[in-house]
């Protein structure tokens, strides 16, 4: 079982909050002592997921936590908002597909650059996604 170690959160309301995040995000994870790819794989799929909360979400929240389990050492992130929700999430975790006009590879792509990955999201609620990477 992890022990959380730390905890802090900053909102996501426009774009300089999603680079403040960023910045955030890699300073967390150098400090648990990642890799330059591992922090550069784990701030891609934060800033895919911040911007998704911004977009889509009309805003929210970026949660973090810094984990101690054993003598591995991780980072946990939760993007929260309180948009409309995802209608199908098996959907829109398939590689291609967009609700929007992107690419459609924010949560499939983020998914596959962490090792954990939770996606909780109700219609006219909002949606939570929470990803975890270890050292």
């Amino acid at each position: 079982m992890a022990t959380v170690t730390g905890r802090g959160e900053q909102p996501l309301r426009n774009e300089h909050d999603i680079v403040l995040g960023r910045q955030t995000v890699r300073q967390l994870a150098r400090e648990a002592g990642f890799s330059l790819v591992d922090q550069t794989k784990f701030v891609t799929a934060a800033s895919e997921l911040a911007r998704n909360a911004l977009i889509y979400g009309g805003g929210g929240e970026l949660k973090w936590e810094t984990l101690h389990d054993g003598i591995r050492r991780g980072v946990r992130l939760s993007f929260e908002d309180h948009g409309p929700g995802i209608p199908d999430l098996e959907r829109a975790l398939t590689d291609g597909w967009s609700s929007g006009t992107g690419l459609g590879l924010g949560l499939p792509g983020a998914r596959r650059l962490v090792n954990e990955f939770e996606l909780h999201s109700t219609v006219g609620v909002g949606t939570r996604v929470i990803i975890t990477r270890w050292k």
